[in-house]
Parts: C-alpha cells; sequence; structure tokens
C-alpha cells in the first residue's frame, strides 16, 4: 500500500502540536499516548522523538505515574516566572491604561498607540509618559 502524504507536512506538525498543547485536556492525552507507547514496549526516547518532546519529559511522564498513577499524569501547579511589578504598582498601571484608554493616547494614529482590548493596548511603549508620570510605579522593578 502507497503510505499517505500530508502536504507542507513540517508546518502541519508544529500547528498539530500546538493543537495538542492548547489545553490541560489535551496536555493529558498526549502524556497518556506517550505511557502507552512506553508500556508497548517503546523506549522513553523512541516515543519522545514519535511524540516530539525531550526524551526526559518522557521518562517524568512515567516515573509519575509509577508513583501516582494517572493522578500522575495531571497537571501541577505552573507558576511560571514571577512578576516584576508589585501588585499595588499593577493596580497603577491598570488605572493608567484605563484612563489612556479613555483619551486621545489610544486613537490617535500620529503617537503610534492604538487601542487593540479592553484592559492592554498593544503598542504600551508609546505610552511610557503616562506611565512615567506616576510616581513611585517603577519602584521595586528589577532591570
Amino acid at each position: 500500500m502507497k503510505p499517505l502524504k500530508i502536504a507542507d507536512s513540517p508546518t502541519i506538525i508544529l500547528g498539530l502540536q500546538d493543537e495538542i498543547r492548547r489545553s490541560e485536556e489535551s496536555r493529558y492525552d498526549h502524556r497518556l499516548h506517550g505511557l502507552l507507547l512506553v508500556a508497548q514496549g517503546m523506549t522513553c526516547p523512541e516515543v519522545a522523538r514519535l511524540l516530539g518532546d525531550a526524551p526526559r519529559s518522557v521518562e517524568y511522564w512515567v516515573g509519575r505515574f509509577e508513583r501516582d498513577g494517572l493522578a500522575g499524569l495531571l497537571e501541577g501547579e505552573r507558576p511560571g516566572r514571577p512578576r516584576r511589578l508589585a501588585e499595588k504598582q499593577m493596580e497603577a498601571v491598570d488605572r493608567i491604561l484605563e484612563f489612556a484608554s479613555a483619551s486621545a493616547c489610544f486613537v490617535n494614529s500620529a503617537s503610534g498607540c492604538v487601542n487593540h482590548g479592553p484592559r492592554w493596548p498593544r503598542r504600551i511603549p508609546q505610552c511610557r509618559k503616562h506611565i512615567k508620570k506616576t510616581p513611585r510605579l517603577d519602584a521595586g522593578c528589577q532591570r
């Protein structure tokens, strides 16, 4: 039987990997598939290559499954990078952006500042003058 081909497969592969990673549930299913392949006798590097993950990730999945069962494959806390601004500073930025979005800053094409959403503008750097006017907003920022 002739093997089927998908046109522009490198792009399609990236898109499919993004789709797999889009939600907690799909990532869980992805780990289940990896674990199933290991249970069927494939090595972690083989599974990793097949699924587009790092071999160490597959090893982590197997270890967590061995230790915690299916619950070990569920998403854990994903704290991410710590904020550079304190909560009060973020509130000040929100107030500035709310004020600026109501003013000409975000509708003035000459300033290059355009509002693209209810909370955060896409081009924040053009609004630095508003932020710099707020005292102590940059206190505590790490640069």
